[in-house]
């Protein structure tokens, strides 16, 4: 188990860890929210399920007398709240170990079933600090690298003066990136990619592991250069608008969700026929 604590100065902040902790998540997760009547895990709770739900009217009711709410999101959430178990035995009734196994499982009261709890979960312990909170966090090696992850790319944010932006999931592609929207009221939404270096893997072939003979870029480097040079021959590419290239995080354009399908899902030809000309172009000019 890792170890890290924070500071919560008030109900936002709160709100905040909630989202970005949904972005940390993934199905098989058990988060065991710890601490007093009043220290804030509800607040959390809603937070991260209106987040993962992309939706902050998101009614989310306390699960303190049905003892367990289930939400069908992009990653199944069942909320928890153990204040009025009898016994550690009742969560298999409860359905927990399946919740378990296809999604997320909050948990609040966590010590009315503990014995009933996997060893491996993520730890909440929330306290009151005058008109904060003291949030110890304790998760296992791999859960607190993601978690770890997602509070360096709010670091990163707020560096680069969007503290107060809402980040929500977005699809990512083929390659292990990952994708986020960055809104900030007031401004176009933005598009943060998550590519953290490539961590070599075992020699394959030649010398080389899968990601060289994949020929996958390991870090965002190429990214940025590729932007910089299309950009500056009068092309569309993203703008890159704030970076740290050691760490693999951009925050760039969001040029629209348009493709080169209808609504119905057919070819647009003059968007094929454009797509042809712009191929063409590039392959008529040198890259030097």
């Amino acid at each position: 188990m890792k170890h890290l604590q924070r500071f919560l100065k008030d109900e936002a902040a709160t709100i905040e860890l909630g989202e970005d902790l949904a972005l940390a998540l993934k199905a098989g997760d058990c988060v065991a929210l710890s601490g007093d009547l009043g220290a804030g895990k509800s607040t959390f709770a809603r937070a991260l399920l209106r987040a993962i739900a992309d939706d902050e009217t998101l009614e989310v009711p306390s699960p303190t007398f049905t003892l367990v709410q289930n939400y069908d999101l992009r990653i199944p959430v069942a909320h928890f709240d153990l204040y009025r178990l009898a016994d550690a035995s009742e969560l298999e009734e409860l359905g927990f170990d399946e919740a378990l196994s296809e999604g997320i499982c909050l948990v609040e009261w966590p010590e009315k079933g503990d014995e009933a709890l996997p060893s491996d979960r993520i730890t909440l312990a929330f306290t009151h600090d005058g008109d904060g909170r003291q949030l110890a966090i304790s998760a296992p090696d791999a859960s607190f690298e993601r978690i770890s992850r997602s509070l360096a790319i709010r670091s990163f944010l707020s560096q680069n003066g969007y503290a107060t932006a809402r980040r929500r999931h977005l699809s990512g592609d083929a390659s292990i990136r990952a994708y986020e929207r960055v809104v900030t009221d007031g401004e176009p939404a933005k598009i943060l990619m998550d590519a953290a270096r490539h961590k070599p893997g075992p020699i394959l072939q030649g010398g080389k592991y899968y990601q060289q003979l994949a020929h996958l870029a390991e870090d965002v480097v190429p990214f940025v250069a590729i932007s910089e040079l299309l950009r500056g021959r009068g092309f569309a590419a993203p703008a890159i608008y704030a970076r740290d290239l050691d760490k693999g995080i951009l925050l760039i354009e969001d040029l629209g969700s348009e493709g080169i399908l209808n609504t119905e899902g057919r070819p647009v030809a003059e968007r094929y026929l454009e797509s042809v000309r712009l191929l063409a172009r590039l392959h008529g000019e040198p890259t030097r």
